[in-house]
């Protein structure tokens, strides 16, 4: 029989070891593959850092260019886009209008009238000659400015100025643009503030 004594020295002099694997290679190659993938990914996907996302916003109206439009709302949004590119070079893209130049909007009985009539009148035909603004005198050579927009655009321009500094008068709808157009025909000829005011409002 072994003693007891002489087992013990025998372990402590031969202790147990165990045998030492290594990953292979592949399983690390494998996992920053998948990790570099997966970031990609996240980073097609996801918000990321885009600064459209996490960058603040530094002012009203940027943070109300990014908000859905519907009905109205998305109509005057496209009427200032279409006015600030063609309207607004004379008449200011805050309506004041330029001296010696054109006349206001902002504020205009010809804009604030009871309908669209007359004041449809005017980017389809232009004007010519004296027209009296608020009171104060402006000699005119506006061409059709608006007789090449759309239908639905003049609408929104319309609809724009007549809601914009101040301004508070009904929409313009592309069906009343159509009407105005269809009564004037294919040969507008510039008018007099004369002849509009001849004109139901």
């Amino acid at each position: 029989m072994k003693d007891p004594a002489q087992s013990s020295t025998d372990h402590q002099e031969n202790p147990p070891s165990a045998s030492v694997s290594t990953v292979p290679l592949w399983i690390f190659a494998l996992t920053l593959l998948l990790i570099f993938l997966g970031t990609v990914y996240f980073d097609h996907h996801s918000g990321w850092f885009n600064p459209q996302i996490y960058s603040p916003f530094e002012n009203e109206a940027q943070l109300e260019a990014y908000q859905p439009k519907s009905g109205s709302a998305a109509m005057i949004a496209r009427g200032k886009q279409v006015y600030e590119q063609i309207c607004g070079i004379c008449h200011g893209v805050d309506g004041m209008g330029k001296p010696g130049q054109a006349p206001p909007l902002a504020g205009s009985e010809w804009v604030n009238a009871s309908s669209y009539n007359r004041l449809a009148h005017i980017p389809l035909m232009g004007v010519n000659g004296d027209i009296t603004v608020e009171g104060k005198d402006w000699n005119m050579a506006m061409a059709a400015m608006g007789a090449s927009l759309s239908d639905a655009d003049l609408a929104a321009v319309l609809s724009y100025i007549r809601n914009s500094w101040g301004n508070k008068s009904a929409m313009v709808t592309p069906e009343d643009v159509a009407g105005v157009r269809a009564a004037i025909g294919k040969n507008p000829v510039p008018m007099s503030a004369q002849q509009l005011e001849k004109m139901p409002q």
